[in-house]
């Protein structure tokens, strides 16, 4: 196989061409870093030292992912030009602490400067709900490449919000798609479901459970009033990226906690066979399948089931 046979070719040549666009963009190409006389390590060894005390030299090695004679021959050229000075380590006397000289900080002060000037020029472009985008696309980026520790709360339950019935459609309408190869009357059926939950939503009876994470939403669920003695689960789903968590065990016993609360006899859903998952969370909370029809719908033959449970 050649590198042009890879199956990954465009999602390398795209990641490629990002790395080509925003290095011209933020001035790595430049001999000097903002057009001082630091390179772009240099300048970045002088940030981290600048920000954080106690910094040894295999700190920097470790954080910056440098090579270890490499960072030992700009330390040694910072010390040469006074910038930095080094001091016995409290935690370890046999190694040496490194931390900046006035005269390191009085060359760190202009780069600080002209770094977040350049940075407020690059968002001064863009109006401020493109400048949101880019931020939040960068979070994303930083998110999926960076080794980030496990949130303390994995994940929090709340009431739909303005916003929410439009994600949730979107959402729904994409995963389902890429999933099982559902067409886009899945999505206006999730669109029309939510739009009469809002419409007629009756709170003494009928409830919603978001689930969030870290401000993003990764799943949700539904109870509707279906009559006096009967409540109905609807649009349970729980995204690609937070399923393992226990997201959609935990709504589905939200809904059952609050039909028996409110003195429903049975909590009903529809669903289809091919929702393994789903399914399965059913069946662990009690739910019996009690009729089965196959249908034509969203483009696929499929078996629709419905399931009870009595309360």
């Amino acid at each position: 196989m050649t590198i042009h046979d890879h199956p990954g070719k465009e999602r390398i040549d795209a990641v490629r061409a990002f790395n080509r666009f925003y290095t011209r963009q933020i001035g790595v190409l430049d001999e000097g870093w903002l057009k001082s006389t630091f390179s772009l390590t240099e300048a970045r060894v002088l940030y981290e030292l600048a920000h954080r005390d106690g910094l040894v030299a295999s700190d920097l090695v470790r954080d910056l992912g440098l090579d270890p004679g490499y960072v030992s021959r700009l330390l040694k050229k910072f010390e040469e030009r006074g910038l930095v000075e080094r001091a016995a380590s409290e935690a370890d006397a046999r190694r040496s602490s490194i931390a900046l000289t006035p005269a390191g900080r009085e060359a760190f002060a202009p780069l600080n400067q002209d770094s977040h000037n350049q940075v407020r020029a690059l968002l001064d472009r863009l109006a401020p709900a493109d400048q949101e985008r880019l931020v939040k696309a960068m979070r994303t980026v930083q998110d999926l490449l960076g080794d980030k520790p496990e949130p303390k709360v994995p994940y929090v339950l709340r009431p739909l919000q303005v916003g929410d019935i439009g994600w949730i459609t979107h959402r729904q309408g994409l995963l389902y798609a890429l999933e099982y190869g559902w067409d886009e009357t899945y999505e206006a059926l999730v669109a029309e479901i939510l739009g009469e939950f809002v419409k007629n939503f009756v709170s003494q009876w009928e409830r919603s459970w978001v689930a969030e994470r870290e401000g993003e939403v990764v799943g949700s669920v539904f109870v509707v009033r279906k009559s006096p003695k009967v409540a109905k689960l609807r649009l349970l789903y729980v995204e690609p990226s937070a399923r393992g968590l226990g997201i959609g065990r935990r709504l589905v016993d939200e809904c059952i906690a609050f039909a028996r609360a409110k003195d429903y006899r049975t909590l009903t859903l529809w669903t289809n066979d091919i929702l393994g998952s789903a399914r399965r969370i059913y069946q662990a909370a009690g739910f019996k399948l009690v009729e089965e029809e196959r249908h034509h719908s969203f483009g696929k033959d499929l078996v629709g089931q419905t399931w009870n449970l009595e309360l």
